[in-house]
């Protein structure tokens, strides 16, 4: 398109001379600032570049960054990346060359972003985040995305989504309500990962995470706090404990103190929350990722111990004893994943006792099809959404909506290769998700999270609900 064609497409000759008008009414100071910004508003915005390039995740890995850009400005957005990933859940493109990044460079997602992904959006609006979704998923062809590859499309999704708020000029997470159709806003409860375990950590525990969350806090504010107080006073049990090399952290920030009975960390949890003082306000979640240590039909508790690993091997019915112990000798409220991903019956029985919250995340992969089958059999009653798990922003709006539609809950979840990028912090919100999973109160990646809810609760002032209390009804 040459310079006059854009010119007349765009009428930019008729609103030129208004901008100058305008600016004359106005008597501004500065006309050339005044004529800029009316011209910034007066012409819709457009994608006019997508640009991506490798970056690495906190764990040093690499991933997917982009920067998309429209005549409103530069938008950046980064895919997350997991420890492990399932059959289910949409494809991470990876180069595989040994010698490049042990095989995990993503410079071939990286090229399909920019010589195809790119040049499919050039010139869409950046508002309509359906269609510049539905045009990558067309361009990969695969249900999985395995063509163009998950952490590719993601990263352009979400920084579509940030493009099409600024060019609303509203905040992302009210924009991404208004592509859900919501127009409340519910600040999520935090569980912040306290002890890491399982693949996140070197230590024995076969757990993946023990985690706070602070139900009685009265809004973010006070909840981050208490997260905050409930780590550092942690801290000093394991010192006390263990000494300064139990206060390792794994990948999420959780502490790895050499620990490999789940009760033991339970104790520890359960001693720093005593010593807050904040007692009943706060309660605990575990994130079992039974998967890792399923053998069989049979699980090891043990795996991560050479010289107990097999000895000990429980059974479903073992596994779910062991469950209705621990929630009535601890504040447990929430259990993830107590069962391997295919074991429906024993997830179907345990969530059907109705002892506490029994998330879905290896069970269902934020996969609509294994959802579906999960709500007809009652296997649990809540989603974890890990959106590089669909792929898009509107596949993983589609997936929230189904769940609530059954009245389940919702927790947003991070991964364990994040970045700086606080997309998710405005996700929660905008779907009103009631939980966030974002890590311990501490590391970078984890807090950036963690911070922008507490800027998001200060725009909304009175508008701000804190989940608090209907943490499982939002």
């Amino acid at each position: 398109m040459s310079v006059q064609e854009y010119l007349d497409k765009h009428m930019l000759a008729r609103k030129i001379e208004d901008a100058v008008n305008a600016a004359v009414r106005a008597k501004t100071p500065d006309p050339v600032l005044f004529i800029s910004n009316h011209m910034r508003k007066s012409v819709p915005s457009v994608i006019t570049k997508v640009k991506a390039r490798q970056i690495l995740d906190s764990r040093g890995i690499p991933t997917v960054e982009v920067d998309l850009h429209t005549n409103k400005g530069v938008f950046r957005a980064s895919s997350p990346s997991g420890a492990s990933s399932g059959m289910y859940e949409a494809v991470e493109l990876r180069d595989g060359d040994k010698g490049t990044y042990l095989g995990k460079g993503v410079s071939r997602a990286v090229n399909n972003i920019n010589e195809k992904i790119s040049e499919a959006l050039i010139g869409m609006d950046p508002t309509l985040q359906v269609q510049i979704d539905q045009a990558m998923i067309d361009l990969d062809k695969t249900d999985k995305k395995v063509e163009l590859g998950a952490n590719a499309l993601l990263a352009v999704s979400m920084a579509a989504c940030k493009a099409g708020a600024a060019e609303k000029e509203v905040s992302l997470y009210k924009h991404i309500a208004d592509l859900a159709g919501r127009t409340t806003f519910n600040v999520p409860v935090p569980a912040f990962t306290v002890i890491n375990g399982g693949k996140h950590a070197g230590n024995n525990l076969s757990v993946q995470d023990i985690m706070v969350l602070p139900v009685g806090a009265l809004r973010f504010e006070e909840a981050l706090q208490m997260g905050s107080e409930t780590y550092h006073h942690l801290k000093a049990v394991i010192t006390e404990k263990y000494g300064l090399y139990g206060c390792n952290v794994g990948e999420d920030g959780g502490f790895a103190p050499n620990i490999s009975s789940l009760k033991e960390g339970l104790d520890l949890v359960k001693e720093a929350i005593g010593r807050t003082g904040y007692n009943e306000k706060i309660k605990i979640a575990l994130d079992i990722a039974a998967t890792e240590f399923c053998i069989g039909t049979k699980y090891d508790l043990d795996y991560k111990s050479p010289n107990k690993s097999g000895q000990n091997y429980k059974s479903g019915e073992d596994m779910i004893a062991m469950y209705k112990e621990l929630c009535e000798a601890y504040p447990i409220v929430s259990i993830e994943d107590p069962f391997d991903k295919e074991d429906w019956e024993h997830s179907k029985y345990f969530t059907s006792l109705g002892i506490c919250q029994v998330v879905g995340d290896d069970l269902l992969m934020s996969n609509p099809k294994r959802i579906e089958r999960a709500m007809q059999e009652a296997a649990c009653n809540t989603l974890l959404l890990k959106v590089n798990q669909v792929g898009t922003v509107t596949e993983a709006i589609e997936v929230v909506k189904l769940a609530k539609d059954a009245n389940w809950g919702v927790v947003i979840s991070q991964r364990s290769g994040e970045s700086e990028d606080s997309f998710i912090a405005d996700l929660s919100v905008g779907l009103s998700a009631g939980q966030i999973k974002a890590g311990a109160p501490c590391r970078g990646e984890r807090l950036v999270k963690y911070n922008q809810l507490l800027r998001i609760e200060e725009e909304l002032g009175n508008q701000a609900l804190y989940a608090g209390d209907d943490w499982r009804n939002c």
